[in-house]
Protein backbone atom coordinates (compact mmCIF):
# COMPACT_ATOMS: atom_id res chain seq x y z
CA UNK A 1 0.00 0.00 0.00
CA UNK A 2 2.77 2.39 0.92
CA UNK A 3 4.61 1.63 -2.36
CA UNK A 4 1.41 2.26 -4.32
CA UNK A 5 0.87 5.63 -2.59
CA UNK A 6 4.51 6.61 -3.11
CA UNK A 7 4.26 5.77 -6.81
CA UNK A 8 1.03 7.74 -7.13
CA UNK A 9 2.55 10.71 -5.34
CA UNK A 10 5.61 10.59 -7.62
CA UNK A 11 3.36 10.53 -10.70
CA UNK A 12 1.36 13.51 -9.42
CA UNK A 13 4.55 15.48 -8.77
CA UNK A 14 5.90 14.71 -12.24
CA UNK A 15 2.63 15.74 -13.90
CA UNK A 16 2.53 18.93 -11.83
CA UNK A 17 6.09 19.77 -12.84
CA UNK A 18 5.29 19.17 -16.50
CA UNK A 19 2.20 21.38 -16.24
CA UNK A 20 4.21 24.21 -14.67
CA UNK A 21 6.99 23.82 -17.23
CA UNK A 22 4.53 23.90 -20.13
CA UNK A 23 2.79 26.95 -18.67
CA UNK A 24 6.11 28.73 -18.28
CA UNK A 25 7.10 27.74 -21.79
CA UNK A 26 3.85 29.03 -23.24
CA UNK A 27 4.15 32.26 -21.24
CA UNK A 28 7.72 32.81 -22.40
CA UNK A 29 6.80 31.95 -25.94
CA UNK A 30 3.94 34.41 -25.85
CA UNK A 31 6.23 37.15 -24.60
CA UNK A 32 8.80 36.23 -27.23
CA UNK A 33 6.18 36.44 -29.99
CA UNK A 34 5.09 39.84 -28.68
CA UNK A 35 8.66 41.10 -28.65
CA UNK A 36 9.19 39.84 -32.19
CA UNK A 37 6.68 42.51 -33.23
CA UNK A 38 8.75 45.22 -31.51
CA UNK A 39 10.11 47.83 -33.92
CA UNK A 40 12.27 50.91 -33.46
CA UNK A 41 11.51 53.88 -35.67
CA UNK A 42 14.13 52.96 -38.28
CA UNK A 43 12.56 49.52 -38.76
CA UNK A 44 9.06 50.99 -38.91
CA UNK A 45 10.23 53.52 -41.51
CA UNK A 46 11.68 50.94 -43.90
CA UNK A 47 8.95 48.34 -43.38
CA UNK A 48 5.83 50.49 -43.10
CA UNK A 49 6.53 54.12 -44.04
CA UNK A 50 9.08 54.06 -46.83
CA UNK A 51 6.89 56.45 -48.82
CA UNK A 52 8.27 59.23 -46.59
CA UNK A 53 11.72 58.88 -48.18
CA UNK A 54 11.25 56.86 -51.38
CA UNK A 55 12.88 58.52 -54.36
CA UNK A 56 14.19 61.40 -52.24
CA UNK A 57 17.71 62.54 -51.43
CA UNK A 58 18.17 61.69 -47.77
CA UNK A 59 20.45 63.28 -45.20
CA UNK A 60 20.98 61.22 -42.05
CA UNK A 61 21.99 62.38 -38.55
CA UNK A 62 23.15 59.32 -36.65
CA UNK A 63 25.85 57.58 -34.63
CA UNK A 64 26.64 53.94 -33.70
CA UNK A 65 23.32 53.60 -31.84
CA UNK A 66 21.40 53.93 -35.10
CA UNK A 67 20.95 50.21 -35.71
CA UNK A 68 18.13 47.73 -36.21
CA UNK A 69 17.58 44.68 -34.02
CA UNK A 70 20.09 42.71 -36.10
CA UNK A 71 22.66 45.42 -35.25
CA UNK A 72 22.82 46.59 -38.86
CA UNK A 73 23.59 50.31 -39.11
CA UNK A 74 20.80 52.53 -40.41
CA UNK A 75 23.50 54.02 -42.64
CA UNK A 76 23.91 50.65 -44.38
CA UNK A 77 20.17 49.95 -44.42
CA UNK A 78 19.46 53.20 -46.24
CA UNK A 79 22.57 53.12 -48.44
CA UNK A 80 21.80 49.62 -49.70
CA UNK A 81 18.07 50.20 -50.25
CA UNK A 82 17.36 50.67 -53.99
CA UNK A 83 14.36 52.89 -53.19
CA UNK A 84 16.43 55.37 -51.16
CA UNK A 85 19.15 57.80 -52.19
CA UNK A 86 21.32 58.51 -49.14
CA UNK A 87 23.40 61.59 -49.94
CA UNK A 88 24.92 62.93 -46.69
CA UNK A 89 25.76 61.95 -43.12
CA UNK A 90 25.87 64.20 -40.05
CA UNK A 91 27.54 63.37 -36.75
CA UNK A 92 26.76 64.70 -33.25
CA UNK A 93 29.28 64.93 -30.42
CA UNK A 94 31.59 61.87 -30.64
CA UNK A 95 30.94 61.56 -34.40
CA UNK A 96 28.99 59.21 -36.67
CA UNK A 97 31.20 56.28 -35.67
CA UNK A 98 31.36 57.33 -31.99
CA UNK A 99 35.14 57.44 -31.84
CA UNK A 100 35.68 60.98 -30.50
CA UNK A 101 35.97 61.76 -26.78
CA UNK A 102 33.72 64.28 -25.04
CA UNK A 103 34.35 67.80 -26.28
CA UNK A 104 36.50 66.68 -29.25
CA UNK A 105 35.80 68.38 -32.56
CA UNK A 106 35.29 66.02 -35.49
CA UNK A 107 36.28 67.52 -38.84
CA UNK A 108 34.46 67.02 -42.16
CA UNK A 109 35.52 63.81 -43.87
CA UNK A 110 34.43 61.12 -46.32
CA UNK A 111 32.97 57.94 -44.82
CA UNK A 112 35.19 55.04 -45.85
CA UNK A 113 32.38 52.51 -46.21
CA UNK A 114 29.88 54.57 -48.23
CA UNK A 115 32.07 57.34 -49.64
CA UNK A 116 29.44 59.81 -48.44
CA UNK A 117 30.33 63.21 -46.98
CA UNK A 118 30.18 63.36 -43.17
CA UNK A 119 29.52 66.75 -41.57
CA UNK A 120 30.15 67.52 -37.91
CA UNK A 121 27.31 68.97 -35.86
CA UNK A 122 29.50 69.52 -32.83
CA UNK A 123 32.07 72.21 -32.12
CA UNK A 124 32.29 74.99 -34.68
CA UNK A 125 29.04 74.09 -36.46
CA UNK A 126 26.20 72.81 -34.29
CA UNK A 127 23.51 73.61 -36.85
CA UNK A 128 23.66 72.30 -40.44
CA UNK A 129 24.47 75.13 -42.86
CA UNK A 130 22.68 75.61 -46.20
CA UNK A 131 25.78 74.24 -47.95
CA UNK A 132 25.60 71.06 -45.86
CA UNK A 133 21.96 70.60 -46.89
CA UNK A 134 22.39 71.47 -50.55
CA UNK A 135 21.91 67.90 -51.77
CA UNK A 136 19.15 66.89 -49.32
CA UNK A 137 15.37 66.62 -49.79
CA UNK A 138 14.56 65.16 -46.38
CA UNK A 139 16.54 65.03 -43.12
CA UNK A 140 16.42 62.00 -40.79
CA UNK A 141 17.45 61.78 -37.15
CA UNK A 142 18.20 58.38 -35.63
CA UNK A 143 20.21 58.49 -32.38
CA UNK A 144 19.67 56.80 -29.03
CA UNK A 145 19.14 59.31 -26.22
CA UNK A 146 19.70 58.46 -22.53
CA UNK A 147 16.80 60.37 -20.98
CA UNK A 148 18.75 63.21 -19.35
CA UNK A 149 18.53 66.94 -20.07
CA UNK A 150 22.27 67.56 -20.34
CA UNK A 151 22.97 64.84 -22.92
CA UNK A 152 23.81 66.87 -26.02
CA UNK A 153 22.23 64.76 -28.77
CA UNK A 154 18.75 66.18 -28.20
CA UNK A 155 20.07 69.69 -28.90
CA UNK A 156 21.81 68.49 -32.04
CA UNK A 157 18.34 67.31 -33.06
CA UNK A 158 16.77 70.67 -32.18
CA UNK A 159 19.38 72.68 -34.11
CA UNK A 160 18.91 70.39 -37.11
CA UNK A 161 15.15 70.95 -36.89
CA UNK A 162 15.78 74.70 -37.00
CA UNK A 163 17.98 74.27 -40.07
CA UNK A 164 15.35 72.08 -41.73
CA UNK A 165 12.73 74.77 -41.11
CA UNK A 166 14.99 77.51 -42.49
CA UNK A 167 15.75 75.48 -45.63
CA UNK A 168 12.22 74.11 -46.22
CA UNK A 169 13.29 70.51 -45.68
CA UNK A 170 11.01 67.97 -43.96
CA UNK A 171 12.47 66.53 -40.75
CA UNK A 172 11.85 62.95 -39.64
CA UNK A 173 12.70 61.54 -36.22
CA UNK A 174 13.06 57.76 -36.05
CA UNK A 175 12.00 57.11 -32.49
CA UNK A 176 13.83 54.98 -29.92
CA UNK A 177 13.13 54.05 -26.28
CA UNK A 178 14.02 56.20 -23.33
CA UNK A 179 16.43 53.80 -21.55
CA UNK A 180 15.15 54.90 -18.13
CA UNK A 181 11.55 54.29 -19.09
CA UNK A 182 9.07 57.00 -19.96
CA UNK A 183 6.96 57.16 -16.82
CA UNK A 184 9.12 59.05 -14.29
CA UNK A 185 10.13 62.71 -14.33
CA UNK A 186 12.63 64.19 -11.86
CA UNK A 187 14.65 67.24 -11.05
CA UNK A 188 14.61 71.01 -11.54
CA UNK A 189 13.34 72.59 -14.75
CA UNK A 190 16.03 74.61 -16.52
CA UNK A 191 15.85 78.40 -16.12
CA UNK A 192 16.32 80.50 -19.26
CA UNK A 193 19.40 82.35 -17.96
CA UNK A 194 21.24 79.02 -17.79
CA UNK A 195 20.77 77.82 -21.36
CA UNK A 196 23.73 76.06 -22.96
CA UNK A 197 24.54 73.06 -25.13
CA UNK A 198 24.07 70.91 -22.00
CA UNK A 199 20.62 72.38 -21.46
CA UNK A 200 18.93 74.47 -24.14
CA UNK A 201 15.24 74.17 -23.22
CA UNK A 202 13.11 74.42 -20.10
CA UNK A 203 12.85 70.72 -19.29
CA UNK A 204 13.79 68.82 -16.10
CA UNK A 205 16.91 66.72 -15.57
CA UNK A 206 15.04 63.44 -16.11
CA UNK A 207 12.39 64.27 -18.68
CA UNK A 208 10.74 60.85 -19.17
CA UNK A 209 10.29 61.32 -22.92
CA UNK A 210 11.53 59.67 -26.11
CA UNK A 211 13.48 61.68 -28.69
CA UNK A 212 10.38 61.76 -30.89
CA UNK A 213 8.27 63.15 -28.08
CA UNK A 214 10.95 65.72 -27.27
CA UNK A 215 11.06 66.75 -30.92
CA UNK A 216 7.32 67.41 -30.87
CA UNK A 217 7.63 69.37 -27.62
CA UNK A 218 10.59 71.43 -28.87
CA UNK A 219 8.85 72.09 -32.17
CA UNK A 220 5.63 73.40 -30.64
CA UNK A 221 6.53 74.82 -27.22
CA UNK A 222 9.71 76.57 -28.37
CA UNK A 223 8.45 77.67 -31.78
CA UNK A 224 10.83 75.83 -34.08
CA UNK A 225 7.99 75.19 -36.51
CA UNK A 226 9.69 72.47 -38.58
CA UNK A 227 7.78 70.18 -40.95
CA UNK A 228 8.14 67.35 -38.43
CA UNK A 229 7.22 63.68 -38.66
CA UNK A 230 7.92 61.18 -35.90
CA UNK A 231 8.06 57.54 -36.99
CA UNK A 232 6.88 55.78 -33.86
CA UNK A 233 8.06 52.50 -32.38
CA UNK A 234 5.81 49.46 -32.27
CA UNK A 235 5.21 47.65 -28.96
CA UNK A 236 7.14 50.05 -26.70
CA UNK A 237 5.42 50.95 -23.44
CA UNK A 238 6.22 53.84 -21.13
CA UNK A 239 6.95 51.61 -18.18
CA UNK A 240 9.62 49.67 -20.10
CA UNK A 241 13.24 50.05 -19.11
CA UNK A 242 15.66 49.40 -21.93
CA UNK A 243 16.47 45.94 -20.56
CA UNK A 244 12.83 44.96 -21.02
CA UNK A 245 13.01 45.53 -24.78
CA UNK A 246 14.63 43.10 -27.25
CA UNK A 247 17.27 45.71 -28.07
CA UNK A 248 20.97 45.45 -27.37
CA UNK A 249 22.43 48.45 -25.54
CA UNK A 250 24.90 50.20 -27.85
CA UNK A 251 27.24 52.76 -26.26
CA UNK A 252 25.75 56.15 -27.22
CA UNK A 253 29.09 57.79 -26.34
CA UNK A 254 32.51 56.68 -25.03
CA UNK A 255 31.63 57.37 -21.40
CA UNK A 256 28.17 55.76 -21.53
CA UNK A 257 29.24 52.10 -21.73
CA UNK A 258 26.32 50.33 -20.04
CA UNK A 259 22.67 50.66 -19.16
CA UNK A 260 23.66 51.10 -15.51
CA UNK A 261 25.68 54.15 -16.58
CA UNK A 262 22.56 55.65 -18.15
CA UNK A 263 20.55 55.01 -14.98
CA UNK A 264 22.96 56.81 -12.64
CA UNK A 265 23.79 59.57 -15.13
CA UNK A 266 20.98 62.10 -14.37
CA UNK A 267 22.36 62.59 -10.86
CA UNK A 268 25.92 61.29 -10.86
CA UNK A 269 26.89 63.59 -13.74
CA UNK A 270 26.36 66.56 -11.42
CA UNK A 271 29.79 65.64 -10.04
CA UNK A 272 31.19 66.97 -13.34
CA UNK A 273 30.49 70.43 -11.95
CA UNK A 274 32.91 69.88 -9.06
CA UNK A 275 36.57 69.01 -8.47
CA UNK A 276 35.62 65.39 -7.70
CA UNK A 277 36.15 62.74 -10.38
CA UNK A 278 32.98 61.38 -11.99
CA UNK A 279 34.92 58.28 -13.03
CA UNK A 280 35.98 59.41 -16.49
CA UNK A 281 39.15 57.56 -17.35
CA UNK A 282 37.90 54.37 -15.66
CA UNK A 283 35.79 51.46 -16.90
CA UNK A 284 32.87 52.67 -14.75
CA UNK A 285 32.28 56.36 -15.57
CA UNK A 286 29.56 57.97 -13.44
CA UNK A 287 29.32 54.81 -11.32
CA UNK A 288 32.72 55.48 -9.71
CA UNK A 289 33.02 58.81 -7.89
CA UNK A 290 35.98 59.99 -5.85
CA UNK A 291 39.00 62.19 -5.24
CA UNK A 292 42.40 61.88 -3.51
CA UNK A 293 41.10 63.77 -0.44
CA UNK A 294 38.12 61.44 0.24
CA UNK A 295 38.04 58.54 2.72
CA UNK A 296 36.17 55.72 0.95
CA UNK A 297 34.90 53.97 4.07
CA UNK A 298 33.64 57.17 5.65
CA UNK A 299 31.84 58.35 2.52
CA UNK A 300 30.21 55.00 1.73
CA UNK A 301 29.07 54.61 5.34
CA UNK A 302 27.56 58.09 5.40
CA UNK A 303 25.73 57.63 2.10
CA UNK A 304 24.44 54.18 3.06
CA UNK A 305 23.13 55.61 6.34
CA UNK A 306 20.75 57.79 4.30
CA UNK A 307 18.87 54.65 3.17
CA UNK A 308 18.19 56.06 -0.27
CA UNK A 309 15.76 53.95 -2.32
CA UNK A 310 17.09 51.38 -4.77
CA UNK A 311 20.81 52.04 -4.27
CA UNK A 312 23.82 50.96 -2.23
CA UNK A 313 27.29 52.49 -2.06
CA UNK A 314 30.50 50.48 -1.98
CA UNK A 315 33.79 51.92 -0.77
CA UNK A 316 36.04 52.03 -3.83
CA UNK A 317 39.41 53.37 -4.96
CA UNK A 318 40.52 53.98 -8.54
CA UNK A 319 43.12 55.77 -10.64
CA UNK A 320 41.68 57.66 -13.64
CA UNK A 321 43.73 57.38 -16.83
CA UNK A 322 42.51 60.78 -18.04
CA UNK A 323 40.30 63.71 -17.02
CA UNK A 324 40.17 64.85 -13.37
CA UNK A 325 42.88 63.42 -11.06
CA UNK A 326 44.44 61.52 -13.97
CA UNK A 327 47.16 59.18 -12.72
CA UNK A 328 46.31 59.85 -9.06
CA UNK A 329 44.85 57.29 -6.69
CA UNK A 330 41.36 58.50 -5.82
CA UNK A 331 39.00 57.24 -3.14
CA UNK A 332 35.25 57.31 -2.97
CA UNK A 333 32.31 55.11 -3.86
CA UNK A 334 30.81 52.94 -6.54
CA UNK A 335 27.06 53.34 -7.05
CA UNK A 336 25.22 50.01 -7.16
CA UNK A 337 21.57 50.11 -8.24
CA UNK A 338 19.63 47.46 -6.31
CA UNK A 339 16.14 48.33 -7.61
CA UNK A 340 15.77 50.30 -10.81
CA UNK A 341 12.08 51.01 -10.22
CA UNK A 342 12.56 52.76 -6.88
CA UNK A 343 15.99 54.30 -7.63
CA UNK A 344 15.90 58.11 -7.90
CA UNK A 345 19.03 59.22 -9.77
CA UNK A 346 18.61 62.98 -9.36
CA UNK A 347 17.94 62.78 -5.62
CA UNK A 348 20.85 60.34 -5.25
CA UNK A 349 23.23 62.59 -7.18
CA UNK A 350 22.35 65.61 -5.07
CA UNK A 351 22.91 63.63 -1.88
CA UNK A 352 26.36 62.59 -3.15
CA UNK A 353 27.35 66.17 -3.98
CA UNK A 354 26.02 67.58 -0.71
CA UNK A 355 27.56 64.81 1.41
CA UNK A 356 31.03 65.27 -0.08
CA UNK A 357 30.64 69.06 0.22
CA UNK A 358 29.71 68.75 3.91
CA UNK A 359 32.33 66.11 4.79
CA UNK A 360 35.27 67.81 3.06
CA UNK A 361 34.62 71.58 3.18
CA UNK A 362 38.31 72.45 2.90
CA UNK A 363 38.92 70.33 -0.22
CA UNK A 364 35.64 70.12 -2.11
CA UNK A 365 35.04 72.81 -4.73
CA UNK A 366 32.43 73.63 -7.31
CA UNK A 367 33.97 74.46 -10.68
CA UNK A 368 34.90 78.12 -11.08
CA UNK A 369 32.34 80.70 -12.15
CA UNK A 370 32.57 82.30 -15.57
CA UNK A 371 32.33 86.04 -16.28
CA UNK A 372 28.56 85.85 -15.70
CA UNK A 373 28.98 84.27 -12.27
CA UNK A 374 27.78 80.89 -13.59
CA UNK A 375 29.55 77.65 -12.70
CA UNK A 376 29.43 74.53 -14.86
CA UNK A 377 27.54 72.95 -11.97
CA UNK A 378 24.84 75.61 -12.51
CA UNK A 379 24.60 74.72 -16.21
CA UNK A 380 24.07 71.08 -15.27
CA UNK A 381 21.38 71.80 -12.67
CA UNK A 382 19.88 74.50 -14.91
CA UNK A 383 19.95 77.22 -12.25
CA UNK A 384 22.23 79.00 -9.79
CA UNK A 385 20.23 78.52 -6.61
CA UNK A 386 20.88 74.82 -5.98
CA UNK A 387 24.61 75.47 -5.58
CA UNK A 388 23.82 78.34 -3.21
CA UNK A 389 21.45 76.16 -1.15
CA UNK A 390 24.07 73.39 -0.84
CA UNK A 391 26.61 75.94 0.35
CA UNK A 392 24.05 77.35 2.78
CA UNK A 393 23.47 73.92 4.36
CA UNK A 394 19.94 73.36 3.01
CA UNK A 395 18.81 69.72 3.05
CA UNK A 396 18.27 67.82 -0.20
CA UNK A 397 14.64 67.30 0.79
CA UNK A 398 14.09 71.06 1.06
CA UNK A 399 15.93 71.67 -2.22
CA UNK A 400 13.66 69.17 -3.97
CA UNK A 401 10.59 70.88 -2.55
CA UNK A 402 11.74 74.16 -4.12
CA UNK A 403 11.53 72.81 -7.67
CA UNK A 404 8.30 70.83 -7.26
CA UNK A 405 5.88 73.47 -8.59
CA UNK A 406 7.77 74.03 -11.84
CA UNK A 407 8.22 70.28 -12.28
CA UNK A 408 4.47 69.75 -11.96
CA UNK A 409 3.85 72.47 -14.54
CA UNK A 410 6.21 70.73 -16.94
CA UNK A 411 4.42 67.42 -16.42
CA UNK A 412 1.19 69.02 -17.62
CA UNK A 413 2.85 70.39 -20.76
CA UNK A 414 4.60 67.07 -21.36
CA UNK A 415 1.31 65.16 -21.46
CA UNK A 416 0.36 66.83 -24.75
CA UNK A 417 3.30 65.28 -26.58
CA UNK A 418 3.37 61.71 -25.30
CA UNK A 419 3.02 59.13 -28.08
CA UNK A 420 2.91 55.90 -26.09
Amino acid sequence: MKKWLAALLTTVLILSSLTIALANHDSGQGKSQEMKKFKVGAEALLQDHKDLIKGKRVGLITNPTGVDQDLTSVVDLLFNDPDVELTALYGPEHGVRGSAQAGAYVEYYIDEKTQLPVYSLYGKTKKPTPDMLENVDVLLFDIQDVGTRFYTYIYTMAYAMEAAKENDIPFIVLDRPNPLGGHKVEGPVLETDYKSFVGNYEIPLRHGMTVGELAKLFNEEFNIGADLTVVEMDRWKRTMHYGETPLEFIMPSPNMPTLDTAFVYPGAALIEGTNVSEGRGTTKPFELIGAPFINSDDLSAKLNSLNLPGVKFRAASFTPTFSKHAGKLSHGIQIHITDGDSFKPVETGLHIVKTIHDMYPEDFQFRAEDSRGISFFDLLTGNGWIREEIEAGTSVEDIQAMWEDELNEFKLVREKYLLY
